[in-house]
């Protein structure tokens, strides 16, 4: 048993290991996104953001499933279900624009929050580490691009 040590840092660590973006980073890396990290907590039902806000922070799923909904009419239409590790809220890491879908927590759930304004220090303070974020999230990006286009071939409409 040891009191202190590595044990404890990848105990520590380990909610960060499970988000798909800092996938790339090495355990000295990962103690600086660490502590730029806050942390929330919700209840099924709860909203973390609506339509229309303005993006201040990416979120991460460390426990629970949150889904997002954009209005349809009168009713809501279930765009995903995210799961532990995934990410949602990503582009305001690039910019301010409002938010293009409600999210909202479909089970009690704990997420990660980093704030767009500690991004940016961290492009400052430590480049290499905001530049292999930055890849990561441009890969996921890209992904859900790939993915949005090829749904709207399915449809017809491309």
């Amino acid at each position: 048993m040891r009191l202190f040590g590595r044990d404890d840092d990848r105990a520590a660590l380990q909610p960060l290991r499970q988000i798909k973006l800092f996938s790339s980073l090495t355990a000295r890396e990962l103690k600086v996104v660490q502590a730029l990290r806050h942390e929330r907590q919700y209840l099924a039902g709860e909203i973390v953001f609506d339509e229309g806000d303005e993006g201040q922070a990416i979120y991460a799923v460390v426990e629970g499933e949150v889904e997002i909904l954009r209005a349809n009419g009168d009713r809501q239409q279930r765009l995903a279900l995210l799961g532990n590790g995934e990410v949602f809220g990503e582009l305001a890491l690039l910019d301010q624009a409002p938010r293009a879908a409600q999210a909202r927590a479909h089970s009690d759930c704990r997420l990660v929050v980093f704030f767009r304004a500690d991004f940016m220090s961290l492009l400052e303070t430590h480049p290499k580490i905001a530049s292999k974020i930055a890849l990561a999230l441009a890969r996921h990006l890209g992904g859900r691009l790939r993915q949005a286009n090829a749904g709207a071939r399915q449809e017809g409409h491309l």
